[in-house]
């Protein structure tokens, strides 16, 4: 009965170590940039690790240009891209952070589809 006390007490501390980790890693993505492109560089869009967008910077030309439909679809486009490697950004910085073997863990990731690549059921 206390060796059962004595695990649980091992795996809380665990879990409170990952969420101090896990709080870590927020702050670090938070300060990380990553950019995406369209037009040439005529749009550039930034975002953080976090999927925030920080920042957006347009070439001048596109400012006075009457085409508003193309400088929307050089937005989009340029926004997807920074938020797609803002996800591959925390994907990559949360797998070095996860190096920490919880019990279970890997199980409860894999029904999530994150942990070994399927899908969850």
């Amino acid at each position: 009965m206390f060796k059962g006390l004595s695990n649980l007490t091992g795996l809380l501390q665990q879990v409170q170590q990952f969420q101090g980790r896990t709080e870590e890693l927020q702050q670090k993505l938070g300060q990380m940039r990553v950019e995406g492109r369209a037009g040439g560089e005529m749009v550039s869009v930034q975002a953080d690790g976090r999927q925030r967008i920080v920042g957006i910077k347009l070439d001048p030309s596109l400012l006075t240009s009457p085409d508003a439909e193309m400088l929307e679809d050089l937005l989009t486009a340029a926004t997807n891209q920074a938020l797609d490697k803002s996800r591959e950004l925390m994907a990559e910085e949360f797998a070095k952070m996860s190096q920490v073997q919880l019990p279970g863990l890997s199980e409860l990731m894999s029904k999530f589809g994150m942990g070994n690549g399927n899908s969850p059921s």
